[in-house]
């Protein structure tokens, strides 16, 4: 019963106009074949190793900031201890 009412509510609202999103400046893009995409990839199962994004060398640089962190500490008496 009520779910009847509710669908009969919802039949009677109206529905908001929806605009489509504006079309972004320049030359359409362009469809490249199949064959030429995947010409490009490596076989299935190849291990890839090259770094893109440079992870390797942020990597690094955290490890070494990391282990100078874990140095010996420096530390100095209060005033007034001996």
């Amino acid at each position: 019963m009520f779910l009847l009412a509710g669908l009969l509510c919802a039949a009677c609202t109206e529905m908001p106009e929806i605009a489509a999103p504006p079309v972004a400046p320049g030359p359409a893009p362009q469809i490249a074949p199949l064959d030429a995409v995947l010409a490009q990839m490596p076989p299935p199962g190849s291990v890839v190793t090259a770094d893109p994004t440079g992870l390797a060398a942020r990597a690094a640089a955290l490890r070494a900031r990391a282990d100078a962190l874990r140095g010996p500490l420096e530390t100095t008496p209060a005033p007034g201890t001996p």
